[in-house]
């Protein structure tokens, strides 16, 4: 399985949400809520598939 992707997407997931805290003063309000939900459905699969990479990690 070719782990690039899942690198990416996992570093992606965690700069939005770090990038969402430092910056929540500067974004929209009516864009907060819907930004900070996907950024947290992104961080739970991103551990997901990191959970998921460790337990397969023999295979």
């Amino acid at each position: 399985m070719d782990t690039t992707s899942t690198i990416i997407f996992i570093i992606a997931a965690f700069s939005l949400g770090g990038i969402l805290i430092m910056q929540r003063n500067n974004v929209p309000a009516n864009l907060r809520r819907g930004l900070a939900i996907a950024a947290i459905v992104f961080i739970a699969f991103a551990f997901f598939l990191i959970v998921y990479s460790f337990a397969t990690m023999g295979t």
